[in-house]
């Protein structure tokens, strides 16, 4: 059933529904019932109704729009990161962004929910539990992502413009079933032998999100974003109760760690035993121990949910229309034992050992003037060089982002560990190949 209970239940159409991040949207409206439609350039499925059509093309965008009846856009279309076709990019994702917002003003839609990019606030530098308070650079690291700030800040900007509400997600390192780029990537590295090359001490955190949160991510973004804010600024007392109220730790892969307290803990050696010894004992060794007394969250000044912050803050960010949220599993990993992990996958798979070859380390300086020189080279050649500088740069940098917000006021929390995610991606990959044997 859809969560819309109690409320006009929502009609949704997906733009860019037979992609990767779309087509799970699309799986998870279908899986609780919802009505919805695709609008895409090439049908690759046949359970919903669809939609053939060019982004870019204002009246097709309306068509498919009308005769959906949708009440609720969800916008996944964007070319893959890594083309060298920067007019491609402002087409697609700018010109295209524009005609979505303007069809849906046209024809009164309610709701429209954008996938953005955690990369659009990349620099070349680290990015540690950055939160969305960090604005894009000033010079964008590629075409792709400076055409993706300027699509978000268009869709935050027609926020309660005629009738339209809007959300931007952006989502980090996004893997799973149907990723055909970054797990194509790794498979490559894998079947040449490569696995045992790395640049960079490995000692950077990374994000990385399985594409079924991120549509869960999109679904509760697309559910609340008519809702009024959880709190008014204009009321301290309550704002700070909602703001020090107790998030746990995401344990999602690790499983969780029992924290020792004055009322529950392991007793080390005592010359005389506290009068109640065996309650802190038995409290212990109860799983389902709850402690009596609440956690909360302490604050400091450069929190975005401290009192300062909050103090300077135009808008409220305890509402979801008209605010950008960081998406990820929230529990970030070294870059490269993520990409061992996969490895490590592909070797169960095929019955092999690349894996278990001793690493290359390469600094992350040698790195660099390697991707100099083949970037140069590909001008030289005219070819497309598969290693780059901005792909040196990600590998060997902190990229991990602060999903506190989301999980506030979306009430996001991640369904998919990272290990099961990562089992799920390499399997789905695999039968693909398999049933594409020419594409391997």
């Amino acid at each position: 059933m859809s969560s819309n209970t109690g409320k006009l239940r929502d009609v949704y159409i997906v733009f860019g529904g037979s992609g990767f991040v779309g087509r799970h949207i699309v799986e998870q409206l279908l899986a609780r019932g919802d009505t919805v439609s695709v609008f895409d350039i090439v049908q690759k499925y046949h359970d919903t109704p669809f939609y053939t059509g060019d982004i870019t093309e204002e009246e097709q965008v309306a068509d498919a729009v009308h005769k959906s009846g949708a009440t609720c856009i969800f916008h996944t279309v964007s070319p893959p990161h890594g083309l060298q076709d920067p007019a491609l990019y402002w087409r697609v994702n700018v010109d295209g962004t524009r005609a979505v917002i303007s069809s849906a003003q046209a024809l009164g839609v309610r709701k429209l929910v954008y996938t953005s990019s955690a990369g659009l606030v990349f620099n070349g530098g680290d990015l540690i539990n950055v939160d969305e308070r960090t604005p894009p650079p000033a010079k964008a690291m590629d075409a792709y992502n400076e055409s993706k700030a300027k699509a978000e800040e268009l869709v935050l900007t027609a926020n309660g413009i005629k009738g339209l509400l809007t959300v931007s997600l952006r989502p980090a390192g996004i893997f799973g079933p149907g990723d055909r780029q970054g797990t194509a990537g790794f498979y490559d590295v894998w079947k040449r032998g490569q696995t045992h090359w790395q640049i960079g001490d490995n000692t950077n955190l990374y994000d990385w999100t399985y594409v079924g949160n991120v549509a869960h991510a999109h679904l509760l973004a697309a559910d609340k974003l008519d809702e009024e804010p959880i709190v008014d600024l204009s009321d301290p007392a309550k704002v700070t109760e909602i703001a020090s109220a107790y998030l746990p730790p995401i344990t999602l892969t690790t499983g969780t760690h029992k924290i020792p307290t004055s009322e529950s803990r392991p007793l080390g050696p005592y010359v005389e035993p506290a009068p109640n010894t065996e309650q802190i004992k038995a409290n212990w060794s109860n799983p389902d121990y709850r402690s009596s007394t609440l956690r909360e969250t302490r604050r400091s000044r450069f929190d975005q949910f401290s009192e300062g912050a909050l103090s300077n803050s135009t808008s409220t960010p305890f509402q979801v229309a008209g605010q950008a949220f960081f998406i990820s599993n929230g529990e970030p990993v070294y870059f490269w034992d993520y990409a061992r992990s996969l490895f490590y996958r592909f070797d169960k798979h095929f019955g092999t050992e690349k894996y278990k070859k001793k690493p290359i380390v390469m600094s992350n300086t040698v790195g660099l003037m390697l991707a100099h020189a083949a970037e140069w080279w590909g001008w030289l050649s005219g070819k497309q060089p598969a290693f780059t500088v901005y792909r040196v740069k990600l590998v060997c940098k902190h990229k991990w982002h602060n999903i506190e917000k989301a999980r506030r006021v979306l009430g996001y929390e991640p369904i998919v560990d990272l290990d099961t995610g990562m089992q799920r991606t390499v399997d789905s990959y695999v039968e693909w190949l398999n049933a594409n044997p020419g594409k391997a």
